[in-house]
């Protein structure tokens, strides 16, 4: 295998490495975040775990987060404004990658 084969195959690896943890970045932004707007609702327990699971699974509508956000701004109602949730899903994705880091 020549050097450029070599070369192809670890940008490769490294882009699906890095997809990967992209997902898993954004999953758990997303639980974390279910969990932020469930105990803005009241929810504790197994009731916020459940949420937060929803509010992963609506991740899977459509690209982007604004599945999410709908799905969390819709719930919330008047509890929280829109400047709100979409700077505690910057804050708390940064969060979520901080928290991938240390379980590498």
């Amino acid at each position: 295998m020549s050097t450029f084969d070599n070369r192809e195959q670890a940008f490769e690896a490294k882009f699906a490495h890095d997809a990967e943890m992209q997902f898993k970045a954004e999953a758990r932004r997303n639980r974390l975040l279910g969990l932020w707007a469930a105990d803005l609702m009241g929810k504790t327990g197994d009731e916020a775990a459940a949420y937060a699971v929803e509010v992963v699974k609506s991740d899977f509508e459509e690209a982007g987060d604004e599945d999410v956000y709908r799905k969390v701004s819709g719930d919330l109602g008047g509890r929280a404004d829109e400047a709100t949730i979409r700077a505690k899903m910057v804050a708390l994705m940064v969060e979520a990658k901080a928290q991938l880091m240390t379980e590498l």
